[in-house]
């Protein structure tokens, strides 16, 4: 990697920022550039160092949800990452809406971190995958079931079917690439179709969607 990615981490818990901090510190591709305690030190700190990537918790002083909302209106550049304990349905939902990239509950290894890190600050969106199961209620709703075509699903190729697979088992653009011997553009081609055809606005949607089909076939 060329330049290093630079990262804010902003959590009211001294001991756990501090972990974080550490853990990117010693990779060779990350630099934490700041560290903050609350919504306030957050969005000050997006404003005046503009980093790639920056860390919230959700339930710090101020609100997570709140300063990602501010960010992303003050700072589009900057990618937000929501790194808490709450698996709470609504909170995961606030945080996509509020402009969040990921959603990353705080029992991730350091080593995943690492990885989902690298694969938001290369664009992909993630959600912890454990968390998909709760969001399935979401998807199951009226409104959304009047929003999407019947049986979508089927209007996808074998190969797109591949590869929304793996994006729902939280795999990055690059590892499908790997695991499929496709080029990374090539990926990112085929998802474009992918979120054509399912009539979604990104992959955690096409995720959710796949999951959900794979659940109603569970209850067959």
């Amino acid at each position: 990697m060329s330049s290093k990615i630079h990262v804010v981490i902003v959590d009211d818990h001294p001991l756990f920022r501090e972990g974080v901090a550490h853990t990117l510190q010693i990779d060779s591709d990350f630099e934490v550039v700041g560290q903050g305690a609350s919504a306030d030190d957050a969005l000050g700190l997006a404003r005046d160092l503009l980093p790639d990537l920056i860390l919230l918790d959700i339930t710090m002083p101020g609100g997570g949800v709140a300063a990602a909302q501010a960010i992303a209106a003050a700072c589009p550049v900057t990618k937000i990452v929501m790194l808490t304990v709450s698996e709470e349905e609504d909170d995961v939902l606030a945080a996509l809406k509020a402009g969040a990239r990921a959603y990353i509950l705080k029992g991730i290894s350091a080593r995943e971190l690492v990885r989902v890190l690298r694969a938001v600050y290369a664009g992909d969106v993630y959600v912890t995958p454990t968390l998909a199961a709760s969001l399935l209620l979401v998807m199951t709703s009226a409104a959304t079931e009047s929003r999407l075509p019947a049986g979508p699903l089927d209007e996808l190729t074998e190969r797109e079917r591949q590869i929304l697979e793996l994006v729902a088992a939280g795999h990055s653009n690059k590892e499908i690439g790997q695991q499929l011997s496709l080029s990374e553009k090539t990926v990112k081609h085929y998802m474009t179709n992918i979120l054509q055809k399912l009539q979604v606005r990104n992959r955690v949607e096409a995720a959710l969607l796949a999951q959900k089909a794979a659940w109603r076939e569970s209850l067959a």
